[in-house]
């Protein structure tokens, strides 16, 4: 089953229609399953539109692996605190 932060890593590319069937299918069930997931997916969906329709050329794609790593470490950093209260 994918978790969170397995999501966290590929969700750009879920965002950009770029996943497998099996893999798509699977952030999909994770979605229909995780409101923490659903709403970060909205926001970087948001915030990649917004990227777009402000940008006059591609993103810097340094910045967008740091953004991503960031994500990423907060979503860990959730979930081992969700863990840790179980």
């Amino acid at each position: 089953m994918l978790m969170c932060r397995d999501l966290a890593v590929i969700a750009s590319d879920y965002i950009d229609g770029e996943l497998a069937g099996l893999q798509n299918l699977s952030v999909k069930l994770h979605l229909m399953m995780c409101g923490d997931c659903r709403t970060f997916i909205g926001n970087l969906r948001a915030t990649t539109d917004l990227m777009k329709a402000h940008s006059s050329g591609q993103p810097d794609e340094e910045l967008l692996r740091r953004i991503g790593e960031r994500v990423a470490e907060a979503l860990n950093a959730r979930t081992s605190r969700a863990s840790d209260n179980e």
